[in-house]
C-alpha cells in the first residue's frame, strides 16, 4: 500500500499535535475502549512521531504493545518518556519503517489506528487498507481526516475560491494515482459498511485563533500555497498578506473541519 511522496516534517507534527489532541473525538475513543480486551496489540499506520499513541493509549486498557509504522525513519527515531495506559503502566513500543502494514503484520492485532492518513490515500490504497483490517477482524479508529470545509472569521470573498482550489489539489493525480482528499472519509465509511461493519463518525475540527497563532500561520501558508499551485490564475498575495496581518493582530479565527471514523466487525 503506497502513499504520496510528500512527507510531514517533525516540526509540523510537533506544531499540530496539541490541536489534534484537543480535536479528536473522546466519544469514539470511549466506544472503542469498551470493545477491547487486554493484552492489546495496536498497529498505528503512518505513525509519525507517535502522537496518536500519546493521545489514545491512556484511554485504553493495558498492557499494550504499539507497533508504529512509518516510511520516514527519521520520524521513528525518538527518545521520549514512556506513554502509560489507562491503568498507569508503561506502554511497549516497537517501530517499523515501512509503507503501512501487511496481512502478516496484523496477526494477533487487537486494533488498527491512524491519524491524518485517509485523505492522502488513493482509492486503491484505501481499499487495500479496508481489506486488510476486515481480514484481521479488529476495530479500526481513523482520526483527523480532512473533509474539505473551512470557515474563517472574519470571512473574505476569496475564501470559497481558495477552498475549492485547495480541495481540487487534495484530489490531484500523483505518481501513484488520484488522491481521495476530502472524499476519503465518506469512501472509507461506505467500504466498511459494505462489508457489514458498524461505522461511527464524529466531527473533530481544529478551532484556531490567537492561542494557536503559529499553527494557524503554517496552516494558512499551506492552504493558500496548495490553492495557488492548483489554480495559477488566483492572485492571492494580497489576500495572504491581509490574513497574516489578522493573525498578528489576533483577529483571525479558523474552524478547519476534520472527521474521526470508528469501524468494528459484526
Amino acid at each position: 500500500m503506497s502513499t504520496p511522496t510528500a512527507r510531514a516534517s517533525r516540526e509540523w507534527l510537533a506544531l499540530r499535535e496539541p490541536t489534534d489532541a484537543t480535536s479528536r473525538s473522546v466519544e469514539l475513543a470511549e466506544h472503542l475502549a469498551a470493545r477491547l480486551t487486554a493484552p492489546l496489540v495496536v498497529h498505528d499506520l503512518g505513525a509519525g512521531t507517535g502522537s496518536m499513541r500519546r493521545w489514545l493509549a491512556p484511554r485504553l486498557p493495558g498492557p499494550q504493545l504499539w507497533v508504529e509504522h512509518d516510511r520516514d525513519a527519521e520520524l521513528l527515531d525518538r527518545d521520549e518518556p514512556p506513554t502509560r495506559d489507562r491503568g498507569g503502566q508503561p506502554v511497549e513500543v516497537v517501530t517499523r519503517c515501512d509503507d503501512l502494514a501487511t496481512t502478516d503484520d496484523l496477526q494477533g492485532a487487537g486494533l488498527v489506528t491512524a491519524s491524518a492518513l485517509l485523505d492522502v490515500l488513493t482509492a486503491q490504497a484505501l481499499e487495500n487498507l479496508v481489506d486488510l483490517v476486515v481480514a484481521a477482524a479488529v476495530p479500526c479508529l481513523l482520526t483527523t481526516s480532512v473533509v474539505g470545509r473551512v470557515e474563517l472569521q472574519p470571512p473574505d470573498p476569496l475564501d470559497a475560491q481558495i477552498a475549492g482550489a485547495f480541495n481540487d489539489h487534495q484530489r490531484r493525480a500523483t505518481d501513484i494515482g488520484v488522491l481521495l482528499g476530502p472524499d476519503a472519509v465518506d469512501r472509507a465509511a461506505q467500504m466498511f459498511a459494505g462489508r457489514g461493519w458498524t461505522v461511527l463518525r464524529e466531527s473533530s475540527p481544529w478551532l484556531l485563533g490567537p492561542d494557536n497563532a503559529a499553527l494557524l500561520t503554517e496552516w494558512l501558508f499551506g492552504w493558500v500555497g496548495a490553492a495557488s499551485e492548483q489554480d495559477v490564475g488566483l492572485e492571492l498575495q494580497s489576500y495572504l498578506s491581509w490574513r497574516l496581518h489578522q493573525i498578528d493582530q489576533g483577529s483571525l479565527r479558523a474552524r478547519i473541519h476534520h472527521v474521526d471514523l470508528l469501524a468494528w466487525p459484526p
